[in-house]
């Protein structure tokens, strides 16, 4: 059988199948054709020697904000993912009932793949905060009627509960969700952030398969430790998503949530227009904030693949390299040593693995590298922030602008955080 494309000799972890070792990844069509050893060479159009890289399905970011010039909150995803893996960009709750027609057709320009959660209040994320402290935003008949309409791109429902966003609402926004999650069948994401509500007010309206988002947060530790309700939500079957953004994550609590058996099932960056210059980053860097307090590689690596794409229900083939789906690749070195790393409020941890991606792949293609827009003028920026992007946007053109640009050689001009 002849292959479009060959990977060969990559340490190859698919969650999905079971599958971690060397082995060679075959693509025909823009799909998986193979995986196993020793695949013939001889008829492939191009092969690609991914001997001592680790390879596995494009990565699943269950939680991004990907509507630039509709939010507050909107990066463009394309700039992001050539070099972090990520083909799945899951925007979580940007557009409500009003806004989801423009969001579709920004999705329609991206290279990448956008399955979304729609907001449970019609405006949207269009400011900072407060889109439901109007109740009548949170219509549920209108996030019905839109959610039937826009089955193939709504995966999910998503409710940012935390004062600044409810007002005096409490928890009415959140049983809006809830009764639009379970009359269209879907998972509900809910952001918690600053009481009122509380978070033992609000995981007890949640059920298995919604999502707790920032689920490492301060938020979630009580007085006394972890809030009791967070293992009850836990033993429920509510899934717990990282979701780190520019203030979801603290690694103590984290390192308590592992203490009591309680692992993230899901790792996100909450990727924005905040939190993208750090300390998120991108995924593959948020992953090694996982790798640092201890978890093994193959199940962060599930954590960002298989398990994002079974929380949602997406469509068959992502996050997997099973024979038949997608060709979603990405490729990377993975650099041992000691690499600090911070949390939110500037703890650090030394992560023993870095993954820095050298090539990611949409349907057997290889997604070029893109000048990322500049920061919009309502983001502040640090000046040791500044004086980073402007070596990064120098480092992105010179790539633009080189004939032939190899994995190697993109690993060596734009190395990650």
């Amino acid at each position: 059988m002849a292959y479009d494309l060959l990977l060969t000799g990559g340490r190859v972890i698919d969650p999905d199948g079971g599958r971690d070792g060397v082995a060679d990844v075959a693509v025909t069509g823009g799909r998986i054709a193979a995986v196993g050893t020793d695949l013939p060479r001889e008829d492939a159009r191009e092969v690609v020697d991914a001997s001592g890289r680790l390879v596995t399905p494009g990565l699943v970011d269950l939680h991004t904000h990907v509507f630039p010039g509709g939010t507050y909150w909107g990066i463009h995803p394309d700039p992001v993912a050539w070099c972090s893996g990520v083909t799945t960009w899951v925007d979580a709750g940007s557009a409500g009932a009003y806004g989801l027609d423009a969001l579709r057709g920004a999705v329609r320009g991206y290279r990448v793949r956008v399955p979304v959660l729609l907001n449970i209040s019609a405006v949207g994320l269009t400011g900072l905060t407060g889109e439901s402290r109007d109740l009548a935003a949170c219509d549920v008949d209108l996030a019905i009627h839109t959610i039937a309409a826009n089955r193939d791109l709504v995966h999910g429902v998503k409710a940012r509960i935390d004062a600044n966003t409810v007002g005096t609402h409490g928890l009415a926004p959140l049983r809006r969700a809830v009764a639009v999650a379970r009359a269209c069948e879907l998972p509900l994401m809910v952001h918690v952030g600053v009481a009122p509500p509380t978070i033992a007010e609000l995981l007890p309206l949640l059920g298995a398969g919604d999502i707790v988002t920032h689920c490492a947060s301060g938020i979630a530790m009580g007085r006394g430790g972890l809030d009791p309700a967070l293992r009850r939500a836990y033993d429920a079957g509510v899934l717990f998503d990282l979701g780190h953004g520019s203030g979801g994550f603290a690694y103590d609590v984290l390192e308590a949530q592992l203490a009591a058996g309680m692992p993230p099932h899901v790792v996100s960056t909450d990727l924005h227009a905040r939190s993208l210059y750090g300390p998120a980053f991108d995924l593959p860097t948020t992953m090694a904030k996982l790798l640092a307090v201890g978890l093994p590689l193959g199940q962060v690596v599930a954590a960002a693949t298989s398990a994002p794409a079974r929380a949602l229900g997406l469509p068959a083939g992502t996050g997997t390299l099973a024979v038949g789906a997608p060709a979603d690749l990405a490729v990377f070195a993975a650099e041992r040593g000691d690499f600090p790393l911070a949390d939110v409020h500037g703890q650090l941890r030394s992560a023993p693995l870095r993954l820095r991606n050298e090539a990611t792949y949409l349907a057997g293609r290889l997604l070029p590298p893109s000048l990322p827009a500049p920061p919009p003028p309502w983001v502040p920026l640090t000046p040791a922030q500044r004086d980073a992007l402007t070596r990064r946007d120098r480092l992105i053109r010179d790539l633009l602008t080189t004939p032939l640009v190899t994995p190697d050689g993109l690993a060596e001009q734009f190395p990650r955080p």
